[in-house]
């Protein structure tokens, strides 16, 4: 009997993508040809472009603000800094779902970098992880919406009929709009594969949905917003519609009637709670970050690339220790607000330190310590004079 090969799942955690010279490499290359077709429309005007990685190829993804766990996605926000000005900025992101294959993870990395190159190196690019996603990402989008599924495995839409789904619903309290003028998403919704009743206990005051196919039941936490509720509802009642109206709707509050009927359905379920043990190689304490910023240079310049921690005079990295001709890193995983790696690029820096900058920033981080810990932590790319105000802050600049 002949055996399918299973696509090899990347994880997480380990955030080694590894590109240079790959056989990766090669079939993204082979499948793109010379020039991507996608791009040519990407960037050309203020909105939201989004594509997923099928098979080492990009194709668009027209349901906004709607991703699988199982995929890979290219997300690009195109808005313009001044309203009077006719300029255009940028910023690109790929998102890693949790159960994205090594495969997917690399092409959305690669063609990231690709994308990033087509727009002359002035997008800020950013990775964004599954259940870790910067505000700023959540901003695109008034409902966030993760699946379980993805193009690898299949995925069937919330409309089917399934053996059991759980879905969480909570909100993000509107802050301060971010640079693009967006505020966080109002509603995110994250269906829950696993550990229902620990999700439950962890999470007293949001809105769950539990999906049982002929029933659909809705339970209310008591400290639930009335927002929370209502978005809830409207899900529900698509996922009704869809079905052609047969689904019955059951709503419980808690501390109400029947309340305890959805609580013990999801303990007496043949999906059992378990614990989520970590994997005893991904439990080894990583080093101690630093307490101030440390600086890494990537250069070709001797004919392969090297990378090697910079010695700073004043022990603290200033714009004045980049150098246009090279790439460099800047570990500020310490910084309890915004922990992030970030690839800095020259503008006269080679074809491979702007291609691999990334990537040498993931390897570096996963060197840290192989922590589910490092997924919080950004990682950044961007280009000389298109530095992020986050970036002049940790070296002491400002945008001139």
């Amino acid at each position: 009997m002949a055996h399918l090969t299973k696509p090899t799942q990347y994880k997480i955690e380990d955030s080694n993508i590894a590109l240079l010279g790959s056989d990766l490499e090669k079939r993204v290359r082979e499948h793109a040809g010379d020039t991507e077709p996608a791009w040519e429309s990407a960037g050309k005007a203020v909105g939201l472009q989004i594509w997923r990685i099928e098979q080492f190829r990009i194709k668009a993804w027209t349901r906004v603000g709607e991703f699988y766990d199982g995929d890979s996605y290219i997300v690009l926000n195109t808005y313009k800094q001044d309203p009077n000005s006719e300029a255009l900025s940028y910023n690109l992101h790929f998102w890693l779902g949790s159960e994205t294959t090594a495969d997917e993870a690399g092409t959305a990395a690669y063609k990231t970098v690709e994308l990033d190159d087509h727009l002359h190196g002035t997008p800020v690019e950013y990775r964004e992880v599954q259940d870790f996603e910067s505000p700023r990402f959540l901003s695109y989008f008034p409902k966030f919406l993760v699946l379980h599924g993805g193009t690898a495995s299949g995925f069937r839409h919330v409309t089917e009929p399934p053996p059991l789904n759980l879905f969480n619903f909570y909100h993000i309290s509107a802050s301060k709009p971010s640079a693009t003028g967006n505020k966080p998403a109002n509603l995110i919704v994250r269906q829950v594969t696993h550990a229902f009743r620990k999700t439950m206990e962890q999470y007293p005051s949001d809105v769950f949905v539990l999906d049982k196919g002929r029933e659909i039941w809705q339970y209310n936490s008591k400290k639930s917003s009335g927002k929370e509720k209502f978005k809830a509802a409207e899900f529900v009642r698509q996922i009704i519609d869809g079905r052609k109206h047969e689904p019955i709707l059951k709503v419980f509050d808690e501390g109400g009637q029947g309340a305890s009927l959805f609580v013990n359905e999801l303990y007496q379920e043949s999906i059992e709670d378990s614990e989520d043990e970590e994997d005893p190689a991904l439990a080894t304490p990583a080093p101690s970050a630093p307490s101030s910023p440390i600086l890494f240079r990537l250069s070709d310049e001797s004919g392969s690339i090297n990378f090697t921690q910079v010695e700073l005079a004043s022990g603290t990295p200033t714009l004045a220790d980049f150098q246009d001709q090279d790439a460099f890193l800047l570990d500020d995983a310490k910084n309890a607000q915004v922990p992030a790696i970030y690839a800095w690029v020259g503008k006269e820096a080679s074809p491979n330190e702007r291609k691999y900058a990334i990537q040498y920033a993931q390897n570096y981080l996963w060197k840290q310590g192989k922590t589910k810990k490092s997924a919080k932590t950004s990682v950044v790319r961007l280009t000389q004079g298109h530095e992020s105000a986050q970036f002049l802050r940790v070296v002491g600049a400002q945008r001139s």
